[in-house]
Parts: C-alpha cells; sequence; structure tokens
C-alpha cells in the first residue's frame, strides 16, 4: 500500500474515533488508534497529515481542522441515464457545514413530521436547516408558530394576509385565527438513506 493510501487509512481511523468519542486519544494512545506500534511512526503520520491541513497542534495537543471534516466530492452523477466514468486526476473535498450553515449562530436543525411539503423535497424524517433572524418573503419555506402550533410551510401573501401553504394538494392553506411568527427560513434540509 503506498503512503498516500495509508495516510487515508490513518486519517479515516482518527475519523471514526472522533464521531465516537467527540475528541482525539492522547498521543499514548494514538499509536493503538491508527494502528501503528511505534511512537516515531506515530509522529510521522501526524506530521504528514499537519502537514495536509487536516490536523493542526495546540498546546501539545493535536486537533482537527475543517479539512479534516471535508470529505471527497467526486463530481456530479446523473440520476437519468448513466454516463462515462471519468478519471479523477485529484479530488475536490466538501464540508457538509459550509454547504448548509452560513450563520451558525443563528441556524437550528428540525425534523420534518408529515407529508404536507413533499412537493417540494421535505419528505417525513427529513431534517431542515432553520436560519432564524433572516428577512422572509413570499415562496419562502418557513418554519413558523400560527395560532400556537408550530409547522413547516411555504409563505405566501394573499389578499395582504400571510398565509402558510402547503406543497401537497391534499392539504389546505392554514390562514391565522390570531397570530402567525416566523421562527425562521428553511435554508436547507439532508437525510438519511440508511434502512
Amino acid at each position: 500500500m503506498d503512503a498516500a493510501a495509508l495516510d487515508l487509512r490513518y486519517l479515516n481511523a482518527l475519523r471514526v474515533h472522533w464521531k465516537r468519542h467527540k475528541a482525539f486519544p492522547s498521543m499514548a494512545k494514538l499509536a493503538e488508534v491508527i494502528g501503528l506500534k511505534s511512537a516515531a511512526g506515530v509522529f510521522a503520520v501526524v506530521g504528514r497529515l499537519t502537514e495536509a491541513g487536516y490536523l493542526e497542534r495546540n498546546d501539545g495537543r493535536i486537533a482537527p481542522t475543517k479539512k479534516f471534516f471535508s470529505y471527497r466530492l467526486l463530481g456530479s452523477v446523473r440520476a437519468g441515464v448513466p454516463q462515462e466514468v471519468g478519471q479523477y486526476d485529484g479530488f475536490e473535498f466538501m464540508n457538509v457545514e459550509d454547504c448548509l450553515i452560513a450563520h451558525p449562530e443563528r441556524t437550528s436543525f428540525c425534523t420534518v413530521r408529515g407529508d404536507s411539503m413533499n412537493g417540494v423535497g421535505l419528505l417525513d424524517g427529513d431534517i431542515v436547516v432553520v436560519e432564524h433572524n433572516s428577512p422572509t418573503k413570499p415562496g419562502d419555506i418557513v418554519v413558523a408558530v400560527v395560532d400556537g402550533r408550530a409547522t413547516v410551510k411555504s409563505l405566501s401573501l394573499e389578499r395582504g394576509q400571510y398565509v402558510l401553504k402547503p406543497e401537497n394538494p391534499a392539504y389546505d392553506v392554514i390562514r391565522p385565527g390570531e397570530s402567525l411568527e416566523v421562527l425562521g427560513v428553511v435554508v436547507g434540509s439532508f437525510r438519511s438513506m440508511r434502512r
């Protein structure tokens, strides 16, 4: 196995450890985690992963960088007619947080329940990314509290009055009786395909 493939294996072992523990092991335990026996080998791996931008040293400890949480982007793939598989000269990296979260200080997640928004691709069990304190306009998908009840719907303007419109014809438009408060704008969504 070449050095790059070995380093990827070591990096993935560190990612698995981070996923389970949300911390890196001590330098003494690091050899066990990545499967090496010698301290010199561990320091060499840490040096290479630091040089590659996956790790950084803070007060004698190693810490993940933004690139540590980035994964290879292989390009695009057709959902229709299959395409030729090209050769990849190099890989780009993408961090999911960079794609979905512009303002971490005012972002939260919310689980979608029900099928009233399936017309815009929001399915039961999806996680929506909600950005709070953002300007809203008709057409935005929002998480809102209407008459004391929370929902996710499209914001719409009807005869000068804001209403909440489902994106499934089986459901009725929600017209607030007393109050409508937009908690945030849905700026993205994701789902796990695991069964």
